[in-house]
């Protein structure tokens, strides 16, 4: 298997946790480190564009997650909840597409 084979699947093992996450909290946390770990090797490649990606839905997620979370006590939250969520599945699902048609993700 090529380099650029390994690292696409590894990739999809991250979008992978990051869809568990739904259901098993802790998965996100592991693909941004795994993300974080092989940022480096896949600059340069169409992959580079599914890391970032990544790292960047997570952490505004995140903190979109957070904000929601706080807010809910005034009901606003829960919309902010609803809409990151959305949001959330959006990107994962667009990235999912974009990494199985071998393309980088465009914004």
């Amino acid at each position: 298997m090529a380099i650029a084979d390994d690292l696409k699947q590894y990739n999809l093992i991250t979008y992978i946790l990051y869809i568990l996450g739904f259901i098993i909290g802790v998965t996100p946390f592991i693909a941004i480190v795994m993300n974080y770990i092989k940022r480096d090797e896949m600059r340069g490649t169409w992959l580079e564009s599914h890391v970032d990606w990544q790292i960047k839905t997570f952490w505004i997620s995140l903190l979109g997650y957070i904000i929601g979370g706080l807010l809910t006590m005034i009901l606003i939250g829960f919309l902010i909840v609803f809409v990151v969520f959305i949001w959330h599945i959006y990107r994962l699902v667009k990235g999912l597409i974009a990494l199985n048609n071998n393309q980088p993700v465009q914004a």
